[in-house]
């Protein structure tokens, strides 16, 4: 399956230590020609932390998308009704969007634009970047796992000796993970 012309909606959440996995993901998708609609987490959107300052990531990523940043429970929701999206990358995806996904909370950018993108039956690849994969998550991460139109870029431990709960996909596969779920196939192995 060719990226080229695909519509891929591109949703970072909070899990910040990862954002500089992700935009180089950003740039190879839109070298392989794809269109990419940048959407954030009211978090992602506006905190600074440790690993950059927000702005210095928004600015970044709309000068690579050539798109606004979708960052409003109202500019997403148009996303399923106006078909904008062939399919949502959610990377990084936090614990916590795991969570409300698993349980069906609607209620920042990134829920509301994968809700809105579901209503056409089309899919989800998600690259999991949690501190409790392991942990309290694990049982959300087996109901998406076994849900219908998601797909999970594979993932490993992250640190399992100071970390022993923490997963992170790697980033590098999920353009392959991309193709594979526009095919309708979850590519494997999904553990590292």
């Amino acid at each position: 399956m060719e990226l080229k012309g695909k519509k891929i909606g591109y949703v970072l959440t909070g899990s910040f230590c990862t954002f500089k996995k992700t935009i180089p993901i950003i740039k190879e998708l839109k070298k392989l020609g794809a269109i990419l609609i940048p959407i954030m987490s009211y978090n992602s959107y506006n905190l600074d932390t440790k690993f950059g300052k927000a702005q210095d990531f928004i600015d970044n990523i709309e000068n690579i998308t050539e798109h606004k940043i979708i960052h409003t429970i109202q500019d997403a929701e148009p996303i399923g009704p106006k078909k904008l999206t062939d399919i949502m990358v959610i990377a990084p995806c936090s614990g916590n969007t795991i969570s409300k996904l698993a349980y069906d909370i609607i209620d920042t950018p990134a829920t509301m634009a994968t809700k809105s993108h579901l209503r056409n039956n089309l899919p989800v690849v998600i690259a999991v970047s949690t501190n409790n994969g392991l942990g309290a998550n694990a049982e959300n991460i087996g109901k998406l796992l076994n849900r219908r139109n998601y797909y999970f870029v594979p993932f490993r431990q992250d640190n399992p000796i100071t970390k022993p709960r923490s997963i992170v996909a790697d980033f590098d596969m999920i353009p392959e993970t991309i193709k594979q779920a526009l095919d309708g196939n979850q590519i494997n192995p999904i553990l590292l």
